[in-house]
């Protein structure tokens, strides 16, 4: 039977902004792109990854002028950098190219013109917010002020990051410009929109079309039920990017021509090689286009990305694969802990394929968030790769170099084990296919185990000191190296370079396609270290130089600041703020889990018959199982601004003390407490 025919499939991941270094958040999407690509390449097929930075928007303007370059300088030098660190993480790129490009100024004019000529674009004059100093429309986040809900200052134009409200700009209490300190105006502006509206039927059938994943689906729907809104296109000038064709002053939004970005890079790399082109981006071919995001951006991708290629004539992706955060430690990165990672600052200090592999072992299909707990990430390298991989190959390959010229034996003495191991290969396959790859990873763990089992069965170091056992220790070694062959293989998309050593070990390619039989009288090279055990004291010197990297970044910062008038919270408060706390007793009637929660419970609190009863989100999960907190009384905030968090509205706070962890106990009060009671 014919194997299939070669899949030809064109991969992209979200393009990173060129205004910063890439931070290991970056890094779980591009490594999880190339370890999937990979994987395709090693079966054989024809797939391609290309990325390319996105280069537009007001922020890269303002950051040149702040350096006192051009923005094209600015851009051109984060390139380089992205470029650098992400070769540093081993992520193979076919093409690595930039929003900033006449291919990208081509197409994004191109598909701009057939929504135009298809009657998608609507024009109408908006009021904006204008900084009368820099003379430019300011976007939300380029104002601040003082929350109106709970009087926080120094607040961002469209959220609260103190009490989690939401508002728009114009409801800021004393609004000032983060940019010059001065005080916004409302001024009217000819804008272009992209009429979504009209796509809501064709956009209602590609969510159901399978090719997102259902949580990713349905979080989408809600956009659908609720009704589209016409998306903003353009932006004015002053702004770092493309003109709309025919409208001075008058720029494509930096969201438009981002994802178009893909289209360009794939043609860049087309004119640079020779590559077909239109097959890849025209209906009706047998390609196949994979987009994998961070999930903060599936609107763009999930929504104004199909349409506009819809209105275009153009093909939609065959899926997209939207990933969650990343944490450290079990929270947000910390640039005061020390979690805030840059790529190369973790360079600096550890083999990128350490956290390549810690990535696989916790990546699934899922969009759930990432924790890289700095502890267990050096105890899980330690000990999978190194202490079961490594090992079969380190304790196999002395035997062979020194008593059988480096040479595999003949014959091979567990020839049904040998292929059960390939076998396997299948299933294991199927998992990566599927972005399965912390199953992937137990799979091939689980043949690690059975591999150093063997060996210890066998014992070659007391039979080498037997008479007459020369050959079963050929053999058992001979079996061992075969077996890491096979575990190698399946390992290569995430361990690209510990595979290209122990290729040079073997003299053989690693691939799936090449595991038809084990390797019988075959020549080695000499064994050399593969990969070295992490020492904890790299992981502390890295965090360390995290948090003197961060302080040095905002030194400057902090000085310039000053010379601004924004508002800064104080350091202390006065008793009378602190008399505003309100300290209630409260029951704690219901208390369950919080699905996609790390750390929350969810608590309903009674708080007596004139206040009733209030949901809290609280991060004690460490410490308690819901069913031993139901019947208790705390002492909670009752006064606390209500907080809207990923999973509801939390509406107040529950005290705790302790250093954390199963160490963290709430507050009880006595037993003559009751709720309601206030706390002095």
């Amino acid at each position: 039977m014919a194997a299939p025919a070669p899949r030809k499939i064109l991969v992209t991941s979200a393009l990173p902004y060129a205004n910063g270094s890439l931070h290991l958040g970056h890094l779980l999407e591009q490594v999880q792109t190339d370890i999937w690509v990979r994987f395709q390449k090693s079966r054989g097929h024809h797939c391609l990854y290309v990325c390319a930075d996105d280069a537009h928007g007001t922020a890269i303007m303002l950051t040149a002028e702040k350096l006192g370059i051009s923005p094209e300088q600015q851009i051109e030098n984060i390139q380089q950098e992205h470029k650098r660190d992400s070769a540093g993480f081993l992520i193979g790129f076919d093409n690595f190219h930039t929003t900033h490009s006449e291919e990208n100024r081509f197409w994004s004019e191109t598909i701009y013109q057939h929504l135009k000529d298809n009657g998608h674009i609507a024009t109408r004059a908006i009021i904006q917010a204008f900084d009368p100093e820099k003379q430019l429309f300011l976007a939300d986040r380029f104002i601040k002020g003082t929350c109106p809900r709970c009087k926080t200052p120094d607040q961002y134009g469209d959220n609260c990051e103190a009490c989690g409200a939401t508002y728009s700009p114009t409801d800021l209490i004393d609004p000032v410009s983060a940019i010059s300190g001065a005080r916004p105006v409302d001024k009217e502006s000819t804008h272009f929109f992209f009429k979504l509206p009209e796509f809501a039927d064709m956009l209602k059938a590609w969510l159901d079309s399978g090719r997102l994943q259902p949580q990713v689906a349905n979080k989408l729907r809600e956009w659908t039920d609720a009704g589209l809104q016409e998306w903003d296109i353009s932006r004015d000038a002053p702004y770092f990017g493309f003109e709309i064709p025919g409208e001075p002053g008058k720029y494509f939004y930096v969201w438009l021509d981002a994802p178009i970005g893909y289209i360009a890079s794939f043609q860049n790399y087309c004119d640079r090689t020779g590559h077909p082109f239109d097959e890849y981006w025209q209906h009706g071919g047998d390609t196949e286009l994979y987009h994998f995001i961070g999930k903060d951006i599936i609107n763009f991708h999930g929504l104004f990305w199909p349409a506009m290629l819809e209105s275009a004539g153009l093909r939609a992706p065959t899926a997209i694969y939207a990933h969650g955060f990343l944490t450290v430690n079990g929270t947000k990165m910390s640039k005061s802990r020390g979690t805030f990672i840059k790529a190369s600052t973790y360079l600096e200090h550890l083999d990128a394929q350490y956290l390549r592999y810690y990535f696989a072992a916790k990546l699934s299909s899922s969009v759930d968030d990432i924790d890289l707990n700095l502890e267990d990430f050096v105890q899980r390298v330690n000990s999978d790769v190194v202490g079961k991989v490594v090992n079969i190959a380190s304790r196999c390959a002395g035997f062979l170099r020194n008593s059988f010229d480096n040479t595999l034996s003949a014959g091979c003495a567990e020839q049904e084990m040998v292929e059960s191991f390939i076998a396997a290969g299948e299933p294991i396959a199927g998992l990566y296919e599927q972005r399965e790859f912390n199953k992937a990873i137990r799979e091939i763990l689980a043949l690690a185990d059975r591999a150093n089992q063997y060996i210890d069965e066998k014992k070659p170091w007391a039979l080498a000191k037997q008479e007459g056992t020369e050959q079963e220790v050929h053999d058992v070694c001979s079996v061992g190296i075969n077996l890491f062959r096979v575990l190698m293989t399946y390992l290569k998309p995430v361990l690209p370079g510990m595979a290209e050593k122990s290729e040079a070990f073997l003299k053989c390619t690693l691939d799936w396609t090449a595991l038809q039989a084990p390797l019988l009288d075959h020549a080695l090279d000499t064994f050399q270290p593969l990969l070295t055990r992490i020492d904890p004291k790299q992981v502390a010197a890295m965090v360390e130089a995290s948090k003197e990297s961060q302080a040095a970044a905002a030194a400057p910062a902090t000085a310039a600041n000053k010379a601004q008038p924004a508002v800064k919270v104080a350091d202390t408060i006065e008793f009378d703020d602190f008399a505003k706390v309100d300290l209630r007793i409260a029951a704690i009637v219901a208390a369950e889990h919080v699905e996609g929660a790390d750390k929350l419970l969810r608590l309903t609190l009674d708080l007596g018959p004139d206040s009733g009863q209030k949901q809290v989100f609280a991060g004690i999960k460490s410490a308690y199982q819901p069913e031993q907190l139901v019947g208790k009384l705390t002492v909670m905030v009752a006064n606390l601004a209500p907080r809207k968090m990923r999973f509801g509205v939390s509406e107040g706070m529950v005290l705790a003390a302790g250093p954390g962890g199963k160490d963290l106990f709430l507050l009880e009060p006595h037993a003559g407490a009751t709720p309601g009671m206030q706390v002095k």
